[in-house]
C-alpha cells in the first residue's frame, strides 16, 4: 500500500493543527500564571481566573527568529467591587507586556 501526496499533505496539516493546538494551550498557561502572579504582588484580584485570547500573528523575535506573537486579555479588580481590564502579550513563550492599570486611569 502505497501513501500518496494528498494523504501526506492531510497527515502533515493533522500534526500542524495539533501543535499550534498544544502549543497555544502551553502560553495559555503561562500568560495565567504571569497573571496570577501580577496579581498576587498587588494584592489585586485576577477574576474568572483566566485569560482570553484576542489576537495571534507572527512576529520576529530578538534574534531575528520567527515567533508566534499572543496578545491576551483578562479581568482584574483591586477592590473586590469592581472589574478592571488588562492584557499580556507572549512573544513565544516569553512575557514581552504585561498592562495592569493601578488606581483610577
Amino acid at each position: 500500500m502505497e501513501i500518496g501526496l494528498p494523504e501526506i499533505i492531510a497527515l502533515l496539516l493533522i500534526l500542524l493543527a495539533g501543535w499550534l493546538v498544544w502549543d497555544t494551550l502551553k502560553a495559555r498557561e503561562t500568560a495565567n500564571r504571569a497573571m496570577r502572579a501580577a496579581c498576587e504582588r498587588r494584592g489585586y484580584f485576577f477574576l474568572d481566573d483566566t485569560v482570553s485570547l484576542i489576537s495571534t500573528r507572527p512576529a520576529r523575535d530578538d534574534d531575528g527568529r520567527v515567533q508566534l506573537l499572543r496578545v491576551y486579555t483578562f479581568q482584574y479588580s483591586d477592590t473586590g467591587h469592581n472589574r478592571r481590564d488588562g492584557s499580556i502579550t507572549l512573544l513565544g513563550e516569553a512575557v514581552t507586556s504585561l498592562v495592569l492599570v493601578d488606581g483610577d486611569a
